[in-house]
């Protein structure tokens, strides 16, 4: 059975950090890509940043040079650091291998002015 787990979320003030933990299971995690995606309050969810298998890392220009995804073969987990964080990052993470259908159920972060 393949899960995703999230977690790590939480609310934080502006300009603050939280690192974000997605554990996989139930299938060949070293096979895939990984990608976290936001979803903000009454919008469609974006894809903010992917690591490919071999570990090559993309972001969305909203999060580059604040967010860095990371991941642990070893451990079957992928990783989402954000730094700065700013009000327009609240809403909810969710991790996703690529390609597939296998979704998290996510976690809330939620950023205060």
């Amino acid at each position: 059975q393949v899960q995703l787990v999230e977690s790590g979320g939480g609310f934080v003030q502006t300009g603050e950090s939280l690192k974000l933990s997605c554990v996989a299971s139930g299938f060949d995690f070293q096979a895939y890509g990984m990608g976290w995606y936001h979803q903000a309050p009454g919008k469609a969810a974006i894809v903010v940043a992917q690591i490919t298998a071999g570990g090559i890392p993309d972001y969305a220009d909203s999060v580059k040079g604040r967010f860095t995804i990371s991941r642990d073969n070893a451990r079957d987990t992928v990783y989402l650091q954000m730094n700065d964080l700013k009000p327009e990052d609240t809403g909810r993470y969710y991790c996703h291998a690529i390609p597939s259908n296998y979704f998290g159920e996510g976690t809330q972060v939620s950023v205060s002015t």
